[in-house]
């Protein structure tokens, strides 16, 4: 079996595990010493696999929530407005991120899921501690959204349409980054 093969073989047996799988369990699947496991799973985590490391064993975490990206636009007044309506619908605003023509993509953690998350977040912004990302992009902005359900992903989106807070399809050609 090829490094290759085997890396992918070892990401599909974490995926099928119902419990921690211990390095010396996939050394015995695989046939090869521990440390070239340590080594491996060190490799898929840089390569982006969520494997978590325990006193039990690797766990490939996988996660139950379904995510969508949208891109948005609206003035710094609705901001409240945006996040509330995400977050009442049962949504997790993930983070933000604009597209700037000369530095690339600039993004931020928020992962703010409740409304005193959005409040803090809010008055974090009024008092001066710092200013949104979309002001360096004219208003444009992109938030990963995760929620239970695709259904809910659409009544976000929906609702967000609603109150003209998407960005249409036409609209994107003319955005205005710095």
């Amino acid at each position: 079996m090829k490094v290759a093969e085997r890396r992918r073989a070892i990401v599909s047996f974490l995926l099928s595990a119902k419990e921690p799988v211990s390095g010396s369990d996939l050394s015995r699947q695989f046939g090869i010493s521990r440390q070239i496991i340590v080594q491996d799973i060190a490799v898929l985590k840089g390569a982006g696999c969520q494997i978590l490391s325990t006193n039990q064993g690797y766990i490939l975490q996988k996660s139950p929530l379904c995510k969508r990206v949208l891109k948005l636009r609206h003035t710094a007044e609705e901001t409240e407005d945006e996040l509330s309506c995400i977050v009442n619908l049962g949504g997790t605003v993930v983070d933000v991120f604009v597209r700037h023509k000369v530095y690339g993509k600039i993004e931020a953690d928020l992962n703010i899921a409740t409304q005193a998350q959005v409040k803090q977040f809010i008055e974090g912004v009024r008092t001066g501690k710092s200013t949104e990302l979309m002001h360096v992009t004219s208003g444009y902005h992109y938030h990963t959204i995760r929620a239970e359900s695709e259904e809910i992903l659409d009544q976000i989106e929906a609702a967000l349409k609603e109150k003209n807070y998407i960005v249409s399809e036409i609209a994107w050609a003319g955005e205005l980054t710095v």
